[in-house]
């Protein structure tokens, strides 16, 4: 009788090892409602094992094992859980890949002590630490692999689904393991071999395309937010103007003031004033477009200050794809580049940026061209510098043009530096 007890006990353990293993690979919330679910399903599963055990023996229970737990745990995760398929199955073929470790500490003690109940106890003890282990050290960096991505959770759950299918149609539904032949002994070391190099090699290119993609992510995000803030920057000087011009009524009392006591040496000194002040304030109006006009202002004081001749001639359609975000980040980055190229030029004569922007055939049309004093160098169609903290807003505007299928090219041409874009 208590060699039964400890059998039975140990059946139930494999079953709450594998369900809680799963769960928290998938990564199910800790709460109390999620326990208490998961208490339940084992304890239905269990019952269900009981019944087909007493009706049809240990080794059609055995067989049948998949359907009566794996798969409910599975459904369990996909629809209790709302974790895409993908993730259930995943989750599920690891956890029974960690079925192997309690199972080997119960074989082992088992063996040196000659008894079945041994066994079961060594099962049901390793079953416990081990299930703690992996819920401090592995659950998270699990769950985090298999939500990263698709070619993520594939890479690491093929393995798993393959020792799956590979330990039930060898052990469970035929005895080609146990066979003795050298083919069967030497399968399973070559199979883990060959994936542990091919998850590897996989595994690195997946990771390494993931840091690409977050770091051109960070990158974009930082050169949006900085257009952002230097086009509220700008808006601010513009409602500064505005409330400048709305207090000239203030200034004109004042004037009459100095006027009538026949102030005029004063009179000439505020006016002086005034126009400084509005002058620093006010943007030159390029074009109609509000985002574009604040921007290009911006830098052509740049531009003044750095003793270079800016030539812009900006005809923007009424309507375009872009956000006025995007639009300010744009110009920001071709205007920056520009001026940083044209600021390294010795000979002031030659620093010149020109600037067209037109629409053509319903497409906004951009092209931009300064000189330089070093020829600029190429990878794959693309300016690369070797300045720390550069080669960013060359790479904002590509994501830019191409986020709505436009196209754009860099290029040199009897010694201009060109950008050319349409969208």
């Amino acid at each position: 009788m208590p060699e039964t007890i400890i059998a039975l006990a140990r059946y139930y353990i494999t079953l709450l090892f594998g369900t809680a293993i799963a769960v928290s690979f998938a990564g199910m919330p800790r709460t109390r409602k999620n326990y208490v679910a998961v208490g339940c399903l084992t304890a239905l599963l269990f019952a269900l094992q009981l019944i087909c055990l007493k009706t049809w023996g240990m080794t059609i229970a055995y067989k049948l094992y998949p359907l009566l737990s794996h798969l409910p745990i599975a459904v369990f995760i996909a629809v209790y859980l709302k974790r895409p398929w993908l993730i259930s199955l995943t989750a599920v073929f690891t956890s029974f890949l960690c079925y192997q470790l309690p199972r080997w500490f119960g074989t082992a003690l088992g063996t040196v002590f000659g008894s079945v109940s041994m066994d079961h106890i060594g099962y049901i003890a390793a079953a416990f630490l081990i299930y703690c282990f992996l819920q401090k050290y592995a659950a998270k960096s699990v769950q985090h692999m298999i939500e990263r991505s698709v070619n993520s959770c594939l890479l690491f759950g093929v393995m798993p689904a393959f020792y799956y299918i590979f330990e039930y149609t060898s052990t469970v539904y035929t005895d080609f393991m146990y066979s003795g032949t050298r083919v069967a002994v030497q399968f399973m070391p070559f199979i883990t071999s060959a994936f542990y190099f091919v998850f590897v090699l996989l595994y690195y290119s997946e990771t390494q395309k993931q840091a690409s993609i977050q770091r051109e992510k960070d990158m974009l995000d930082t050169q949006f937010n900085r257009a952002q803030k230097e086009f509220e920057s700008l808006r601010q000087m513009q409602q500064n103007a505005a409330s400048y011009r709305h207090d000239m009524r203030h200034h004109l009392a004042l004037l009459q003031r100095m006027a009538v006591n026949g102030n005029i040496e004063e009179i000439k000194e505020y006016l002086q004033t005034v126009q400084t002040d509005l002058d620093a304030i006010t943007p030159v109006r390029f074009c109609e477009n509000e985002t574009a006009n604040l921007v290009l202002s911006s830098f052509a004081t740049k531009a003044k200050k750095s003793k270079i001749r800016l030539t812009l001639d900006v005809k923007l359609p009424d309507s375009y794809p872009l956000s006025d975000t995007e639009l300010c980040s744009l110009l920001s980055n071709v205007l920056e580049n520009a001026i940083h190229a044209s600021e390294k030029i010795d000979d002031v004569n030659k620093r010149i940026i020109q600037l067209r922007i037109f629409s053509k055939n319903n497409k906004l049309c951009l092209d931009i061209r300064n000189c330089y004093q070093t020829e600029p160098i190429f990878h794959h169609g693309m300016p690369v510098s070797k300045e720390p903290g550069h080669g960013f807003g060359t790479k904002s505007m590509a994501h830019i043009v191409e986020k709505y299928g436009g196209v754009f090219r860099f290029s040199i041409n009897d010694g201009w530096f060109i950008f050319q874009a349409t969208i």
